[in-house]
């Protein structure tokens, strides 16, 4: 039953901890500058258009620069990037999105690192960051992957 009642316990603080999430400066940002951008008729074109253009380049990448459109293809995708966030909401938007990450990235680093200073921690938004050359030996070749 203590186990039990432990398991109960850890959900009751992450539940808290979760709303207190919620509740932060940087979510409370992050959601405004979702609105922003969704409200934004200039940046909802952009989007637009690059998601468009982005699958043309789906398809150009299947033969790389083989493709008889590769490199006009490859200008498109950067000028309508470029464009896109260069928009300001959507730069006040990628802006709270990564503020909003990196205190994610703080908290489950806090959570992991209390239980062992061993566990690999996502960082930046990745699962986990490439401590070697990622040459994919395993690390035979000397590196440190």
């Amino acid at each position: 039953m203590l186990a039990t009642m432990e398991i109960v316990n850890i959900l009751d603080h992450a539940e808290r901890v979760g709303q207190m999430i919620l509740q932060s400066e940087p979510m409370k940002n992050y959601q405004l500058a979702k609105q922003k951008m969704a409200e934004d008729q200039v940046a909802q074109k952009r989007i637009s258009a690059f998601q468009q253009i982005k699958d043309q380049y789906k398809d150009v990448q299947r033969f790389g620069r083989y493709h008889p459109d590769y490199n006009e293809i490859m200008k498109k995708v950067r000028t309508a990037k470029r464009e896109m966030d260069l928009t300001d909401s959507v730069a006040e938007f990628k802006k709270a999105e990564r503020e909003l990450q990196a205190m994610l990235d703080e908290i489950s680093s806090l959570v992991a690192h209390s239980v062992s200073p061993h566990i690999k921690v996502p960082q930046d938004g990745m699962v986990f960051k490439d401590t070697g050359c990622g040459c994919g030996s395993g690390g035979s070749c000397g590196c440190a992957s």
